[in-house]
Formats: C-alpha cells, structure tokens, sequence
C-alpha cells in the first residue's frame, strides 16, 4: 500500500482490534516503568487478582526520585525510599528486569532504553511519564501514558488508543554556529506554541534533521509533547542503524539483517499524505533560551522579551502572569540577566554528546563564582564514558563537579531543588511554575547556552565565546 506515513506502517501492523466508532486496541513491543507512576499499577492489579502477562515486555529502573549524591547509602528523603523499594519489590514478585540504584545499566528512563538498545524501529513503546515521546527518534511510536493505562499494559500489553492526526515538521539547511537541536525545537515550540501540535503525531524530517547525530534527534523527539503532540518521530536511516549495531540488546548476526531488511521500510512514502505540513529553515534558527514559564515562551538568545502588544491576545493573560513569576519586564533583553544556578542533564539533555559538547566549551576555563552548577548524566554509562573520555577530568579543572545519575533537577521530586526566586538556565524539558522548586524561575536552553552562562554567571550567547 502507497501513501503511507511511518506512523502509519508502524500503527497498523501493532493494531489487535478496531472498536467501531471507538478507539484501536494497540499491541505493545515494550513498556518501561519506574518507581513514581508504577506502584498504584501494581496495586491495582492485586487488587483485581490479575497478573503481568508478558513481564519480559517491561523494564524498569529507578530514576525520577533518587538522590544524585551517595547512591550507595540507604535513601535518606522518606518517600523516595519507599518508592525505589516498592519497585524493587515488585519488580522481584512480577519478574520483571529493574536497574536499580547502583547498577551498571542504571540511569534515566529514557537514556538507557536508547543506550542498551532496548528501543529500536518500528515499535511501539510507553512508559508512565509524558517524555516517553524521546524513544520516537529511533522511527518507533512512544507515547506517554497515564497510571491506569500502565496497569492495562502489564496485564494485556495492549492499550486502548485513538489513532492521532498526522503532522510533518520539516527542517532544511545548514545549522548555523553554536546552534544545536535544543535550540531548534525550542525555535519550532515558540513559532506553533505549546498547543500548536494538539491532537497530532508529528514526524520530524529534512535534511537538517537527516544531518542530526541520534542523540540530537531525541532531544528534539523528547519535546514534542511540549508543543501539545502525542509524540514525535524521526524516520531511521543509517544514522540510526550505526548508534544501534551492537548494543546490549540489539539484534545481532541474522537477526540483526533480517531486522535492518524491515527497518528499511518504515520511511514514509514519497506521496505519503499528512493532515499538516509545516517547513522551517535552519539559518533562521539562533541559540535559544525562554523567558516565561511555558517552552512557547522562548526568543533568540540576541532578542528581547515581547511586548503585551506582539502576543496573541489568548495568550496574554498567561504572559502578564509568567512576567510576574519570572520578575521580568516586557522589552528586556535576555543577555545580561543574572544567574543563579546552572542545571546540565535530563532525559532531554543527559547523554554523553550533551555533556561532551558542555566540556569542549568550558575546557580551559573556569566557572563564574556566583553560579551553583549541577551535572548529571543520564545513566551509569554515560557516567562512565565521561570519565573515560577524560571529561570528567575537564570538569573538575574548570571548577565544576559531576553528580550521580537521575533526573535531579528537572522536577522537584528529589533534593535537587531550585531555591524560591533564584534564576536557573536549564537544558530540561520544562519551565513551568515550581518545576524545578517552589518559586524557581526557569530558563531552558541547550548546554552551549547552559556553558556560557555557567562561565559568565549571567545569560550569554554562546557563539561570543566559541
């Protein structure tokens, strides 16, 4: 059949059953859980006396709530501790894979199912936190879902979903200097708004894309849900096929052939049709950095915050609202502004690109003296690559210090918190209010941004620096 998106290709072959008038029940090729959103799953399922159909399917790890220092200790914050032992065991009762704390294989969610190779093309993929979306690089349908629904996956490995709309987000051309793949989907997020991929599956394409290393595309992949999406994707190609040759578990010897034979025909169609189509030229894209408290509200790093008159009336109740948080005025530049803390990691920008291209860009200077600064890789090996590619060592000469792997402080669910009223540059996924602490005031940029304003303790273009 012609005509067909990779969403397509991939929704079809996973579909068990369409409800008339109703939703598809849709097969699930792997379900990652952790230790936040899985135990009322778990409890749920006691309650009804049913059982993990497929525990094989389900990996989990402990990511979100974890401290960054002293894993080898007993978790000291209460609830954090009875959480990461409630996965444990459960984990152990449903026989069901966990990296835990300490592991070699240990690290965010949505690090290690790329780095192990537990993700691959034409899958379908969920997990019970919205940036599942990250997985989607690889050419696989990942989606966030609700603690419900993790309860309906462990014990059918179904779920039941509405077939989204279809979107095409091409980008063409050259990045320019020190602009990097945060920058373009923090460009794309300001143009079409948070709400402006609503309803949609959005596939990611051009030949800036194409250029894109696999780290890169799930960064962009990652916050697709920040623009309304369901999720997003990036079609595989021998980018993709090179990042995977080998990896804990991929496919290998004829396995490996016959799976790359069919990974070769999930591209869209050339005469594939979308419901939208989107275009965007790279040279048009500079280092970005936001200003309110939604990744909609972002400007180039040489612009300046807009004025009430330049929003859209529906939005501008939100804009007053984020000016106050942020105790910002409208017209203000962004470069120049004072900051506090500099936060590096995340499932968004954790991996070891991520904290390679922060390192060539502080090597061989020292960071500002009124900035805190926190970076945390992504997983246990990113952790241990660092350390081997000497980056680790780059760090520390230029003053600054690696945490332990988790999600630290992207969400205010750990001891990693932004204090009241202190600006942050972060290169997570999120700004809202309280995100990464109670009163925090958040900036989200990529890590050359992050870089130079840990160097400068105040918000800076990269490229005057590089």
């Amino acid at each position: 059949m012609s005509k067909q998106t990779i969403f397509d290709k991939i929704w079809a072959r996973h579909v068990v059953h369409d409800v008339p008038e109703g939703p598809s029940v849709l097969y699930i090729d792997r379900h990652f859980i952790h230790e936040v959103t899985s135990p009322q799953a778990f409890g749920g399922l006691k309650k009804r006396g049913a059982f993990v159909f497929r525990p094989e399917k389900t990996i989990a790890t402990a990511d979100h709530n974890v401290p960054t220092v002293d894993q080898h200790l007993t978790i000291q914050e209460e609830l954090s501790r009875v959480q990461v032992e409630k996965l444990k065991q459960n984990c152990h009762e449903n026989n069901i894979t966990l990296y835990g704390l300490n592991h070699p294989f240990n690290g965010i969610v949505h690090v290690i199912g790329p780095e192990l190779g537990i993700t691959q093309p034409g899958m379908t993929i969920v997990c019970g936190d919205s940036h599942t979306s990250t997985h989607g690089a690889f050419g696989s349908i990942a989606f966030g879902i609700g603690t419900s629904e993790v309860e309906m996956v462990l014990s059918s490995q179904c779920l039941m979903q509405t077939k989204p709309k279809r979107m095409r987000i091409n980008i063409d051309g050259r990045l320019g200097k020190g602009v990097l793949s945060k920058d373009i989907i923090l460009y794309i997020i300001s143009k079409i708004s948070t709400g402006g991929a609503t309803g949609y599956f959005v596939e990611y394409a051009g030949s800036a894309i194409r250029n894109l290393s696999m780290e890169a595309r799930m960064t962009i992949c990652n916050m697709s849900i920040e623009m309304g999406a369901r999720g997003g994707l990036i079609a595989p190609d021998d980018v993709t096929f090179d990042y995977m040759r080998g990896r804990e578990f991929s496919p290998r010897d004829d396995q490996w052939e016959r799976m790359l034979e069919y990974w070769k025909t999930l591209p869209s169609d050339p005469d594939a049709e979308f419901d939208k189509e989107l275009f965007f030229k790279a040279e048009e894209i500079e280092p970005m950095i936001t200003y309110g408290t939604n990744p909609g509200m972002g400007t180039g790093i040489t612009g300046r915050i807009p004025l009430i008159e330049e929003v859209d009336p529906s939005s501008r109740a939100s804009y007053k609202k984020s000016m106050d948080y942020m105790d910002f005025s409208p017209g203000d530049p962004l470069t120049g502004k004072k900051v506090d803390y500099v936060f590096v990691g995340s499932c968004t920008n954790g991996r070891i690109e991520d904290l390679r291209d922060f390192a060539d860009f502080v090597k061989g200077r020292k960071k500002s003296a009124d900035v805190e600064v926190w970076i945390v890789p992504g997983s246990r090996q990113v952790e241990k690559q660092a350390d081997e590619e000497g980056i680790k060592q780059v760090l520390e000469d230029a003053g600054f210090e690696i945490r332990q792997p988790g999600c630290s402080a992207c969400l205010a669910m750990n001891e990693d918190k932004i204090p009241e009223g202190k600006y942050a540059v972060s290169t997570s996924n999120r700004n809202f209010e309280g995100r990464q602490g109670p009163g925090a005031r958040t900036m989200l940029a990529s890590p050359l941004t992050a870089a130079a304003a840990a160097i400068t303790g105040k918000v800076t273009d990269p490229r005057t620096l590089l």
